[in-house]
């Protein structure tokens, strides 16, 4: 088949030393601009694998919405093209693919062109994308490049080795790049489906893990603090809807914990979309808790009200776990003992996403999710308002029903929850200057 591609030398990719500077854009890509998308677990869920792509789809029409482009979501074998509708622009279909990083469920994120099932035209499109690529505008680099073809047809006339050599002789002659099979600093990739080709040279890593809702819902304990947005986090990569409950220490301290939980639950909205934050104000139960004799326990007794109101709440909203960020060890209130303690305080299951890991790595997770820098902004915590001197690491459970009786905890925890203020912190909306 013809190839449309200079003889090599007829366009030398470095000028010689004494000619002058030309500067020139690179030629327009031929084709379509799309957004190819490369799923991981969710091609391993068998005979429920519709219900994951069917959820996965939704949760990108979601995520979409607010950019206000409108798009086509259609399925492969293992792989979703997202095109933006009525000729979209290559600028529609870059912040459709930086969007869609952040949607639970997808490994892999490739802007590509679609173009047409011939040879000619992916020809073409991958000397294009060369073109574009910036190793190749440094006139200081000589890169090597690989092409990696797939046919996804299998009744498309050449082979993927074949047109691994078509294209790859096409780039050599118009670029004079050497080749690396093994460590290729450009990869050009090639797929041939049932009606198209997709071509495409860098991709970005998503989040992977199972698309939000699958796996049902529940309700995080947010603090202002590191640990609990990286719970949350880790619990939405899989697959569980969350929503947020913060404690804040009003009337006895200012609302600077609240800013925080809502600029922490604004940022976790992109992985999800409709998040919600309810804000109970806890200043006066904690002033209950330490008259009530409860000396080294006080942190332990504050906390089990806190899962109390947490389970009271989620019960409302129809939440079927509670999620803390515990890390074993990490304070002296996270011993195992005091851990175990604090399961008896409700019935619903408690999920510790972060129990294994130290402060090092939830610290790296955040930074990576874009928490951290939240996270790091003073404000007066509620849980400084009940520090006594030496905290207690081996709380008996009989001790604190004792307290917890004298509180009349349960009824105490359900006034809490049924006067939480409720807030929707959307993450396509303008941050609001107060709450």
């Amino acid at each position: 088949m013809p190839i449309d591609a200079p003889a090599r030398g007829q366009q030398p990719r470095h000028a010689p030393a004494d000619a002058p500077a030309a500067v020139t854009a690179p030629p327009p890509v031929a084709g379509e601009p799309c957004v190819l998308l490369k799923l991981g677990e969710v091609v391993l869920k068998g005979k429920n694998r519709e219900l994951f792509e069917r959820r996965l789809h939704n949760n990108i029409r979601a995520a979409l919405k607010g950019l206000g482009i409108p798009i086509h979501v259609g399925a492969r074998e293992g792989v979703i093209v997202v095109r933006a509708d009525r000729g979209g622009t290559v600028e529609d279909v870059d912040a459709i693919a930086r969007r869609l990083g952040d949607v639970m469920g997808i490994v892999w994120v490739h802007r590509a062109w679609r173009v047409a099932k011939d040879v000619d035209a992916t020809v073409r499109a991958a000397l294009d994308l060369v073109a574009q690529h910036p190793l190749v505008s440094d006139p200081a680099r000589r890169p090597a490049f690989a092409i990696k073809a797939r046919r996804r047809d299998k009744r498309f006339p050449v082979r993927s080795s074949e047109l691994n050599i078509l294209v790859g002789a096409a780039v050599q002659d118009r670029y004079d790049l050497p080749v690396n099979l093994k460590h290729p600093e450009i990869t050009v990739s090639i797929e041939v489906d049932q009606r198209e080709v997709f071509v495409f040279t860098d991709g970005v890593p998503g989040q992977g893990g199972l698309p939000v809702g699958m796996s049902g819902r529940g309700l995080v304990l947010m603090s202002g603090g590191i640990d609990s947005p990286v719970a949350a986090y880790r619990m939405m990569r899989r697959g569980l809807r969350v929503d947020f409950l913060h404690f804040s220490g009003m009337p006895f301290t200012g609302p600077e914990s609240i800013y925080k939980a809502y600029a922490l639950t604004r940022e976790l909205d992109k992985f999800q979309g409709g998040s919600r934050l309810y804000v109970v104000p806890f200043g006066k139960a904690q002033q209950q808790i330490r008259s009530s004799s409860a000396d080294r326990l006080q942190i332990i007794a504050q906390r089990r009200l806190m899962l109390k109101t947490g389970q009271a709440l989620a019960r409302r909203l129809g939440d079927a776990t509670l999620v803390t960020g515990d890390s074993l060890g990490q304070v002296s209130s996270q011993t195992l003992t005091n851990i175990t303690a604090l399961d008896d305080a409700v019935d619903l299951p408690i999920l510790r996403p972060l129990i294994g890991m130290d402060k090092v790595e939830i610290m790296s997770e955040a930074r990576r999710i874009r928490t951290l820098g939240i996270s790091e902004l003073p404000d007066e915590d509620c849980c400084t308002l009940l520090t006594p001197r030496r905290a207690e690491t081996r709380a008996k459970i009989d001790d604190l029903r004792q307290i917890e009786r004298r509180l009349d905890a349960g009824e105490m925890a359900e006034q809490l929850a049924a006067g939480v203020q409720e807030h929707r912190p959307g993450y396509d909306e303008p941050a609001p200057a107060a709450i």
